[in-house]
């Protein structure tokens, strides 16, 4: 194996590990900063990605490997032809915001999808999806980012409180 190969497996073995926004999980990763053109009366400038940010009343969470397990099976109970999928690397956000637990990520199709789920998510992957944990401890699916995105990423989705979003830096918009 040559050294940039190898380089390369270390960089991407170290990127697995590092944590998601806004989890400090080393199970997620980090979110790119935010523009400083994006939201200014919502975020502040642009923070550099392994910097978490918080916000009054709301924080970041661990994004175990159970809680996205568990988000993924709201996924999949709200859009059941979507049977091979998990959450796609560095795009998984998990937080709380006065005691309610809100997640956001975008799925990608695993080994065995179906050609009707590779097709369905050409479309689906490519936009962010949005949970709230209930009261017994699962997840219900919120809502989906429009296509094309809003200039706010999460921030334009009316569920998510904007506390949340400027944690999760408006998930990387």
């Amino acid at each position: 194996m040559s050294a940039s190969l190898s380089a390369d497996a270390s960089t991407r073995a170290a990127d697995s590990a590092t944590p998601t926004a806004p989890s400090t999980s080393p199970v997620a990763t980090t979110p790119a900063p935010v523009p400083a053109s994006a939201a200014p009366t919502r975020t502040a400038s642009p923070t550099p990605a392994a910097t978490l940010r918080t916000a009054p009343g709301c924080g970041n969470l661990a994004a175990t490997s159970e809680v996205k397990a568990a988000v993924t099976g709201a996924y999949r109970s709200a859009f059941p032809r979507f049977v091979h999928v998990q959450p796609a690397p560095d795009q998984f956000y998990y937080g709380q915001c006065d005691g309610v637990r809100y997640a956001a990520t975008r799925f990608e199709a695993t080994s065995g999808a179906t050609q009707e789920e590779l097709v369905a998510m050409q479309d689906e992957g490519s936009v962010t999806k949005y949970f709230r944990s209930t009261s017994g401890g699962g997840w219900n699916y919120l809502t989906s980012d429009g296509f094309p995105r809003g200039a706010h990423g999460c921030g334009d989705i009316p569920q998510i409180p904007d506390a949340l979003s400027e944690t999760w830096g408006n998930c990387g918009r």
